[in-house]
């Protein structure tokens, strides 16, 4: 049987990875940056223009959504570490699309490069 581990690292032989140190360059050149962390994560935190779809939705998300839809899509995936967007990555590449990077390391790895985040203020209420 294989584990999460065995599946990712299978993933990752499969899909480009894009090094931190090329990762701004990536997602200015991508047409889209999607953060497949849960709603909570991304709620608290993400990369800056960053759209939210979880890997849990991502194909229904894809297949839904006409500004998604497009097999030429200069798509660029990040997680927390790496693993879920790789996964993501072969979901899409799967599915058709021609132009899929994943972010090698994810988020943690584009903080501890002292990357700029997006934290979202929650309105005060008094």
């Amino acid at each position: 049987m294989k584990s999460a581990h065995d599946l990712v690292s299978a993933a990752k032989s499969r899909v480009r990875e894009v090094v931190i140190a090329d990762a701004e360059q990536a997602i200015s050149e991508a047409d889209v940056l999607v953060d497949v962390r849960e709603a909570e994560e991304f709620a608290a935190v993400h990369l800056a223009g960053a759209i939210h779809v979880s890997r849990g939705m991502l194909e229904f998300k894809f297949s839904a959504n006409p500004a998604l839809q497009p097999r030429d899509l200069k798509i660029v995936l990040y997680c927390k570490t790496s693993g879920r967007a790789a996964l993501a990555a072969c979901a899409l590449q799967e599915m058709g699309y021609l132009d899929v990077q994943s972010i090698n390391g994810g988020f943690d790895a584009w903080v501890a490069a002292g990357k700029p985040v997006v934290k979202p203020e929650i309105p005060a209420f008094d």
